[in-house]
């Protein structure tokens, strides 16, 4: 996933605002009680990053793909 998409799908989720205060201040346990930030600043994939974010967040996974969007659709 690239960094673009992962940005999308967290303001799609979240809004801007909201999604700005997840990266900096949300503790993911999946990758050693690193934010967001932290976790893609150290190299990891954001599709995992997304993942534990949904995950943290009670996201329900028909929407893990984007909101209206479907696993493999280009929109």
């Amino acid at each position: 996933m690239r960094i673009s998409q992962f940005n999308e799908l967290m303001s799609d989720e979240f809004g801007e605002q909201f999604s700005a205060v997840l990266m900096r201040d949300l503790k993911l346990s999946g990758f050693n009680d690193q934010t967001p930030n932290q976790a893609i600043s150290s190299g990891e994939d954001p599709k995992d990053v997304w993942i534990a974010i949904c995950q943290t967040q009670s996201v329900p996974k028909s929407r893990w793909h984007g909101v209206s969007k479907k696993p493999g659709s280009n929109k």
